[in-house]
């Protein structure tokens, strides 16, 4: 609490009242007003030397030259490292929902990889496994549901999933046919002709059920 050990530093210390406004983060005007008795009457003051935020040489050093600014200790202690992506928390009210959202993606988008779908919904590998191969203690309840409409994740997230998924096919299907028909008697099918359909315009009936209802 910056303004208890403004308290304490006013009452313990000669350190000016610039000095405790920068150390506490606090205005120049509160230090005099605490030092006046106007705001924080009654406070108990908390002491930095004990806190292990000062040292009490750091203080006789400021005190003997007003213009000099306190110094945090530098702690030994090991800060924690920051952590990477962790995966989607979902809350517990819809982790029932999850093998609904799992089955849904299985049967409309099949060749969407273990680690896409356990991104998407926060799930398991061996969780997917068991749904795919119907080895789930619950798999005669299994009702294939979005996990949009689940909530279980963002139609942006999962349209650029699909569209990932749609270029790696891509990218398969050109490697495999390289080299098979000659560049200049290779000509376009209709299919390659077609433009590019919006990869979620294949799930179907159920298609509307990626759009979260407003």
């Amino acid at each position: 609490m910056p303004k208890a050990s403004a308290v304490w530093l006013v009452e313990n210390t000669a350190l000016t009242f610039m000095q405790i406004a920068d150390f506490c983060g606090l205005h120049i005007l509160e230090i005099q007003a605490i030092a006046d008795e106007e705001v924080a009457v009654g406070m108990q003051g908390l002491d930095p030397v004990a806190n292990g935020q000062i040292t009490k040489e750091e203080i006789a050093r400021c005190e003997e030259d007003p213009s000099a600014k306190l110094t945090l200790i530098k702690s030994d202690i090991p800060q924690p490292s920051a952590r990477g992506k962790n995966p989607r928390y979902t809350p517990l009210s819809k982790r029932q929902d999850k093998p609904d959202g799992i089955a849904w993606l299985l049967r409309h988008y099949p060749d969407l990889t273990d680690a896409t779908i356990s991104r998407l919904i926060g799930t398991t590998k061996p969780t997917i496994n068991a749904i795919r191969d119907r080895s789930h203690w619950n798999s005669p309840n299994l009702k294939p549901r979005s996990p949009v409409e689940l909530g279980l994740c963002k139609h942006e997230d999962l349209r650029i999933a699909l569209e990932k998924m749609q270029r790696a096919a891509q990218r398969k299907a050109a490697k495999e046919n390289k080299g098979k028909i000659p560049a200049a008697a290779a000509t376009p099918s209709e299919a390659e002709a077609a433009p590019s359909a919006d990869p979620l315009s294949t799930a179907g009936s159920d298609n509307s059920l990626l759009t979260p209802s407003e």
